[in-house]
């Protein structure tokens, strides 16, 4: 019942945001709004299972399936691994992986 509760209140807190424009870029529509979370949240999940990539700081935004990557990692393989992990998500049209190798 909880997770019913709080899946409800972020739709409609999308529903509210949803007809927004702002200088991020064009309007989206509540269903493409629960697609970006729906994304994104499988993402952080896929990303907090990996051994590897759970203890690295990513930071995961999507517009209308476009999923950018932000933060920092140890190494290119690592850079790799997040993007390709990113890729695999259903609804993912794309991925700019901004991920900064810090060795």
């Amino acid at each position: 019942m909880k997770t019913l509760i709080i899946a409800a209140a972020t739709v409609l807190s999308l529903v509210g945001c949803a007809g927004m424009t702002g200088a991020s870029g064009p309007q989206r529509t509540v269903g493409q709004a629960v697609d970006d979370v729906t994304i994104g949240t499988k993402l952080k999940a896929a990303l907090a299972a990996d051994p590897e990539l759970s203890a690295l700081k990513i930071n995961v935004d999507t517009t209308q399936g476009n999923v950018r990557l932000r933060g920092e990692v140890k190494s290119m393989a690592l850079r790799r691994k997040a993007e390709d992990t990113a890729r695999k998500i259903e609804g993912v049209k794309s991925v700019d992986n901004q991920l900064m190798i810090t060795g």
